[in-house]
């Protein structure tokens, strides 16, 4: 069987010098139907390797309860079937621009910033999970036969923490668990990154998207022997709603790559294909320089601007790259793959029911809590979606200011049943003041945890309190409303009216869309506002076009199915009466 070992100055594959020509593809945000075809697409640009994350989150979506982490085995499987080997970094925390940086709702609730520390409690948890899933990657290593040839200690954490005890302990247990190849950190070049984030005997790489001589050369001073690596060369970037769509000249970010391998160093494309944020699991970012500032939600697509975008295509910035991989490649590059099928032909539909959201909240919500101070969304168990806070103003009393006190994210305030506004984070005041007695409603929602920086793990929903005045308001009703709580079973139980009948456009729509032909396609919904789109079940994840810059949404061809769909539209903000139809082409 082949070794794979760190020396001094090379990776070592059977004693001798290679570079990891590396690409990253999330197996978790590309469908499994399309695993295959985009591993194609990585070898056709010329890598031989490929990375992933795994996200604690999206396999324990409750403490104990597992929801496919074999997934991570299949992807592994697959990419040895594609002649590859793999880069894995299972966090626990792993950034991504995914939902609370990987971590569950259900840990970062109650432990808040004891998280990514050597806190008893978290450590607890995370060789519970990691004794659970590192067994797939134990038995896919290389000198076992498999494409695993190195894994990753935690991610980024110089950019978050100092405590060297907790990454020496994570190091230690990867060892328990059976990890034999080399373990790797990966950090930005800066001297408190690389200080905070680096672990004694375990190869320290470095994150950047140009200056790769300034970058190695700040590795270096750290680390003044073993291989030099590029663990994350951004060549793309991500998306926030309401930005523009992030896009980075081909032939820059082709320098930049050539840059990396004049310096004889390994690389990782970040990334190489992005894929999609399927299910709603998209995060946050805080803007500013030290990432406090206002809440930055990103987009369902995870296009990032890659040189395989997020149909599966091969862009400017593909072909410029093959051009300075092929060089480095061991033979003659092969042929690039022909895309997968796309749908034959535009379809349009109409709604044939409807109904409010009160009655999908009654039908699919979790159990209403009465408490004095209003609940978190960790508190109520919702990850993703939405909460339902009744509150009492007390009177008789005059009209005040009614202010959100920790509000996170968005709130749509009904006053006596009155619309009375949109309220967004943090100190948010009503326009108008409030007198009582009243019965105050909010539909809280989640627009993504924070998965970057000193934010991160921060609760969502009403964290401070209602205050009328200078008065808390004490006495609330909440009800959370999971998106996982959308299945085919419990969605039939929810009564439909005729779409025609919908009041003020919120609440749940069902279509039943034909197709002939089935193959990857963009949904559209004309008249939407804000929500969320399921197809046959799949939860493509949110829409909004209104804030931009995405306005379709991807639909992975074996999602769909030839004859009827069934979509279902869970329309929170309507920009309008509500979406009109539902159009695929």
């Amino acid at each position: 069987m082949s070794t794979f070992a760190v020396g001094d100055e090379d990776f070592l594959l059977d004693g001798r010098p290679v570079r990891l020509l590396s690409g990253a593809l999330h197996y978790f945000r590309v469908h499994e139907g399309h695993w295959g075809h985009r591993l194609g697409m990585l070898r056709a640009m010329g890598l031989d390797c490929v990375e992933t994350y795994v996200p604690w989150n999206l396999h324990e979506p409750e403490p104990g309860r597992y929801a496919d982490p074999e997934a991570l085995g299949r992807f592994l499987d697959a990419v040895a079937a594609a002649g590859m080997r793999a880069l894995v970094r299972p966090g626990p925390y792993i950034c991504a621009e995914w939902e609370n940086g990987g971590l569950p709702h259900w840990l970062t609730g109650p432990l808040g910033r004891r998280v990514r520390t050597r806190d008893p409690e978290f450590l607890e948890r995370v060789e519970a999970w990691f004794r659970r899933l590192l067994p797939q990657v134990v038995a896919r290593q290389v000198h076992r036969g498999g494409p695993v040839v190195m894994v990753q200690v935690e991610n980024e954490y110089g950019s978050y923490g100092s405590d060297a005890r907790y990454l020496e302990w994570l190091a230690g247990l990867l060892r328990e668990c059976g990890v034999t190849v080399p373990l790797f950190t990966s950090d930005g070049p800066e001297d408190h990154m690389l200080t905070g984030g680096s672990v004694p005997g375990v190869l320290a790489t470095a994150n950047f998207g140009s200056g790769a001589r300034e970058g190695f050369a700040t590795l270096r001073r750290h680390r003044p022997s073993g291989p030099l690596m590029c663990m994350e060369f951004w060549c793309g970037w991500f998306d926030h709603w309401g930005t523009e769509h992030a896009v980075r000249e081909a032939a820059d970010a082709a320098d930049a790559l050539r840059e990396v391998l004049e310096c004889g160093a390994s690389v990782n494309v970040y990334m190489a294909h992005g894929g999609s944020n399927f299910g709603g699991w998209a995060g946050a970012n805080r803007s500013g320089d030290l990432h406090d500032g206002r809440l930055l939600p990103t987009v369902t697509s995870y296009d990032y601007d890659a040189p395989v975008d997020e149909w599966g295509r091969p862009t400017e910035k593909f072909h410029r790259f093959r051009e300075v991989l092929a060089p480095y490649a061991a033979g003659p590059l092969p042929g690039v793959p022909e895309p997968p099928a796309r749908l034959a032909a535009p379809v349009r539909a109409g709604f044939a029911g409807w109904a409010p959201l009160g009655a999908v909240l009654e039908e699919l919500g979790g159990a209403e809590v009465e408490a004095g101070a209003p609940p978190s969304f960790e508190e109520l168990g919702v990850d993703r979606g939405l909460v339902r806070y009744r509150f009492l103003v007390p009177g008789p009393r005059q009209p005040y200011p009614l202010a959100v006190r920790g509000l996170r994210d968005r709130a749509q305030v009904w006053v006596d049943g009155v619309f009375a506004g949109v309220l967004a984070e943090e100190g948010a005041v009503l326009p108008e003041p409030v007198a009582g007695p009243a019965v105050v409603e909010l539909w809280v929602e989640s627009l993504g945890r924070v998965n970057y920086g000193p934010r991160l793990a921060e609760p969502k929903g009403i964290t401070g309190g209602l205050l009328h005045e200078r008065q808390y308001v004490h006495g609330v009703r909440a009800r959370g409303l999971r998106l996982d709580a959308f299945t085919p079973e419990a969605v039939g139980r929810v009564p439909l009216r005729e779409a025609a009948e919908r009041s003020g456009g919120r609440g749940l729509y069902r279509a039943s869309v034909e197709v002939a032909g089935a193959g990857d396609a963009e949904l559209r919904l004309p008249g939407a506002g804000r929500g969320f789109v399921w197809v046959n079940g799949f939860c493509l994840g949110r829409y909004w076009p209104a804030a931009g810059p995405q306005e379709g949404l991807f639909v992975p061809g074996p999602v769909l199915r030839e004859g009827a769909n069934e979509v279902w539209v869970l329309e929170l903000e309507p920009a309008g009466d509500g979406p009109g139809a539902v159009e695929l082409g």
